[in-house]
C-alpha cells in the first residue's frame, strides 16, 4: 500500500482512469459488434430499413471511438484501424466479390 500522500493520490487517480478505460474499450466492442451483426442482416437481406440500421450502429461506433481517443483511452492510429475494420466490412459485404484474372 501506499506510504505518502501523494503516492495515495496516484493510486486513487489511476484506479479512476483504469475504470474510465475500461468503459470506453467495452462500448467500443459491444458498438463494433453489434455494427457487424446489423451489416450481417442486410447482407442477407437488403432493404430500406437494415440499411439504415446499419448506418445508425456505424454512427453510434465512430462517434464511440472517436471520443475514446480524444480522451486518450485509445491511440490514433488505433481508433483510425477500427473505423477502417467497420468501413471495410460494409464494403465487403455490399459488393460483389471482385474476381480474380
Amino acid at each position: 500500500m501506499a506510504n505518502t500522500k501523494s503516492a495515495l493520490k496516484r493510486a486513487k487517480i489511476a484506479e479512476r482512469n483504469r475504470l474510465r478505460n475500461k468503459s470506453y474499450k467495452s462500448a467500443v466492442k459491444t458498438l463494433m459488434k453489434k455494427y457487424f451483426a446489423a451489416v450481417e442482416t442486410y447482407a442477407a437481406n437488403p432493404t430500406p430499413e437494415s440499411k439504415q440500421e446499419v448506418q445508425t450502429r456505424m454512427s453510434e461506433a465512430y462517434s464511440k471511438i472517436d471520443k475514446a481517443v480524444k480522451r486518450g483511452v485509445l491511440h490514433p492510429n488505433n481508433g483510425a484501424r477500427k473505423k477502417s475494420r467497420l468501413a471495410q466490412r460494409l464494403k465487403a459485404q455490399t459488393q460483389p466479390a471482385a474476381t480474380a484474372s
